[in-house]
């Protein structure tokens, strides 16, 4: 799960996973998790390093990563 330094970044995030096919899905962050922005982004783990490769790319700013 990726949380985000902003909305427009969880935002901007979902859209170029999705323009990449990287299978993802936004969702509010967990209360467990303390975040900047109230979204996060879920996927399976072993699409994590690609997914933040593309988000990376498109300037996507991520605050965190969390495994589970």
């Amino acid at each position: 799960m990726f949380t985000f330094v902003s909305t427009h970044h969880a935002l901007k995030a979902e859209k170029v996973l999705l323009e990449a096919a990287v299978k993802s899905a936004i969702i509010p962050v967990p209360r467990r998790i303390s975040s900047l922005c109230g979204l996060a982004i879920k996927m399976d783990a072993e699409l994590a390093p690609l997914a933040q490769e593309v988000m990376r790319g498109a300037g996507v700013q991520i605050e965190e990563v969390h495994r589970f």
